[in-house]
């Protein structure tokens, strides 16, 4: 029997909490950082250091507050120092452009309106680094509140919703969300674009999920969600109502979104290959610009960093592996029990959903308008008036997360949540990172790649609260999270390597 939810989704105290998490890790982040700098030197002393700019260099007089504006500069350590510099002097090598540009343009468009007015008092690179923090910061509380947001439609249970957002604020990789790192805006762009996406409002969600691949390359991960909707829309209107015509529409303007997810990171290549490659000698070229498919950001990652498949797996690498191991633990667990749980979803893709489940799937995958979309009122004729009217109860309640009288259920017992079709999309995202991030990249990266991805804190809450399983666990997870951010804002803040 499905289980009566005991608060309203749309309850304001459970957002007031996540809100306040929120708040409070990002507090507890930036005084953790400052007692670690104060009490050990740093690794490496080079963050200070400020080179004029190679192309039209800008010069400001000393700040009046040298000490204030040292103490921030200080912070800007490992990838921070990229972005800095991108925003004060632009893209100035190749191997900048392995970063892209949103969050300097951020950084570079608040230094310049907003906290203008405090570049005399401690400098404009300190101005930058302000800027950054608070981008990064801000954008990291909006995230959770979207987050909290999203998990209501998918778990239709606020108290999981809740402890899923909960995790999210105190997540291994917290310390690169308090600082000038491309994961905040990603997360906040990410998980806010799906949340409009299963809201309905397929527009807006294409142009967050385009500005995520403007802030990550990963982002462009982000276009499978519509290719997911785009295919089991196709497949209602082809052969459940035998529309050949609409469902080619439907493909063609699902393909039409994906690229226009694509193309942000796409066309940040096509610059990067105009400033390095045309108008040079063939001798000045880089190997890359003679490429048949020139492709900036493989060949910086490959050259500059050692990227590449199996590349990592070196035995003098294996701390870096238990370093990443909880993380990969925890996502492989997550798509093990999702799998054992649902198989006939997995190979279906979906399709083998239960009756009400694919009438829902095809309400929320669709194109169509739902409460609060921007998009084209809802107007597609169902085969009977009766459906219709089911349908359109269900979208509402779908929408709102709102079920009075329980939860969707599989068959005659099993319950939306973590097992509910709707989470077929997000698995199949995080497990092609985990692979991506296992045998291809750097696999300390992990905690941090992965820390967005919204079914593992799903599926942690699940663990956490489900009666069938051991409470070790739960505290197992925690002491994951907060060794991590202890260990994180204690190595990462003194320029040591972390992840």
């Amino acid at each position: 029997m499905a289980t009566e939810i005991s608060k309203s989704p749309s309850d304001p105290l459970n957002t007031s909490k996540v809100l306040k998490a929120a708040i409070f890790s990002r507090l507890l982040l930036l005084v953790l950082s400052i007692i670690w700098r104060s009490l050990l030197t740093p690794y490496d002393t080079s963050a200070p250091l400020n080179p004029t700019c190679l192309h039209n260099p800008s010069s400001f007089p000393p700040p009046l507050l040298p000490s204030l504006a040292s103490a921030i500069e200080n912070g800007v350590v490992w990838d921070s120092v990229y972005f800095v510099r991108i925003a004060q002097c632009g893209y100035e090598y190749e191997q900048f452009y392995a970063f892209l540009p949103l969050l300097p343009v951020c950084m570079f468009a608040f230094s310049r309106t907003v906290f203008a007015p405090l570049v005399p008092l401690i400098g404009y690179r300190a101005v930058l680094a302000m800027s950054g923090y608070v981008v990064c910061n801000v954008a990291f509380i909006l995230a959770a509140i979207y987050f909290y947001k999203l998990s209501v439609i998918i778990l239709k249970d606020p108290n999981a919703a809740l402890l899923a957002s909960v995790l999210v604020c105190f997540n291994p990789a917290s310390i690169f969300y308090s600082s000038i790192y491309s994961e905040s805006l990603y997360a906040l762009l990410s998980v806010g674009g799906c949340y409009y996406l299963l809201s309905g409002s397929n527009n807006t969600a294409v142009l967050w999920l385009a500005l995520s691949s403007f802030a990550r390359s990963n982002g462009v991960l982000n276009a499978g969600y519509f290719g997911f909707q785009t295919m089991h829309q196709a497949y209602d209107d082809f052969s459940l109502k035998k529309r050949a015509f609409s469902a080619l529409w439907v493909l063609i303007r699902g393909a039409l979104r994906c690229a226009f997810i694509v193309v942000p990171f796409i066309a940040f290549q096509a610059y990067g290959y105009y400033n390095m490659c045309l108008w040079r000698s063939s001798d000045e070229m880089r190997p890359w610009c003679k490429a048949r498919i020139p492709f900036l950001y493989n060949y910086i990652q490959s050259h500059y960093w050692g990227v590449g498949f199996l590349r990592y797996f070196q035995f003098k690498q294996l701390p870096n592996f238990l370093l990443a191991s909880p993380i990969l633990f925890l996502a492989v667990c997550s798509i093990i029990y999702y799998v054992k749980s649902r198989p006939e979803i997995v190979r279906s893709l979906g399709f083998q959903a239960s009756v009400e489940e694919r009438s829902a799937m095809a309400i929320i995958f669709s194109f169509q308008k739902s409460l609060g979309s921007n998009d084209t009122q809802f107007s597609e004729e169902h085969s009977s008036r009766k459906q219709e009217n089911h349908n359109l109860k269900l979208r509402k309640k779908i929408s709102r997360g709102d079920h009075t009288k329980g939860r969707i259920v599989h068959g005659s017992s099993e319950k939306l949540g973590y097992t509910s079709a709707f989470i077929l999309p997000f698995i199949l995202h995080v497990g092609f990172m985990v692979a991506t991030s296992f045998f291809v990249m750097h696999v300390q990266v992990a905690t941090r790649f992965l820390s967005a991805s919204p079914s593992l804190y799903w599926f942690a809450s699940l663990v956490m609260t489900s009666p069938n399983m051991s409470k070790k666990w739960g505290y197992m997870i925690w002491t994951y999270c907060v060794a991590y951010i202890l260990l994180g804002s204690l190595l990462f803040s003194n320029f040591y390597p972390f992840t």
